[in-house]
């Protein structure tokens, strides 16, 4: 799991650059990607946290993505003096925080943040893929589709598939 967080500068001309930024998910693979080098060149700080298999195995999925925000909240510089979340759940900080659902839509540096966690993420699965092609991370990006599925009942599940999904079955 990826989670990443953004510092935004709030001035005019650091903003105009990310007029129709929105939710990562409503966004072109082609507009996320323009997006990215937008954010990246304008972000005062910007950073992420990832969560391995193992240790989503460890203490589950939530617990994971909440660890990874922390990562990546506390690795930017400087350290914001508050912290906007999407969802519906806060990682344990001591900064102020917030957690706003449906965030991605709603806040520009939620909406900053959920394009640089996707394009990170899709750009790690692409990696994946020249490492195990015979799953179609390339396609798919790890989400389980039913190609994927059906990858993993074909070859079984590589080194970097979480095995307790075999038990939430």
């Amino acid at each position: 799991v990826l989670a990443a967080a953004v510092i935004l500068e709030l001035s005019d001309d650091r903003l105009r650059p990310l007029e129709g930024l929105t939710d990562s998910k409503k966004l072109s693979k082609n507009q996320r990607e323009k997006f990215f080098y937008i954010i990246e060149q304008n972000a005062i700080s910007l950073s992420t946290g990832i969560q391995t298999n193992q240790e989503i195995d460890k203490i589950n999925i939530l617990e994971a993505t909440l660890k990874a925000m922390s990562q990546a909240v506390y690795s930017l510089k400087p350290r914001p003096d508050y912290v906007l979340v999407d969802g519906n759940c806060k990682p344990n900080l001591d900064i102020d925080c917030s957690s706003i659902i449906k965030g991605d839509s709603l806040s520009l540096s939620i909406a900053a943040a959920s394009v640089i966690a996707k394009v990170t993420r899709d750009r790690l699965m692409q990696n994946y893929h020249q490492i195990y092609p015979q799953y179609g991370f390339d396609k798919h990006k790890g989400y389980p589709t039913p190609q994927h599925k059906k990858a993993i009942e074909r070859f079984g599940p590589c080194e970097i598939h979480r095995h307790s999904l075999k038990q939430q079955k």
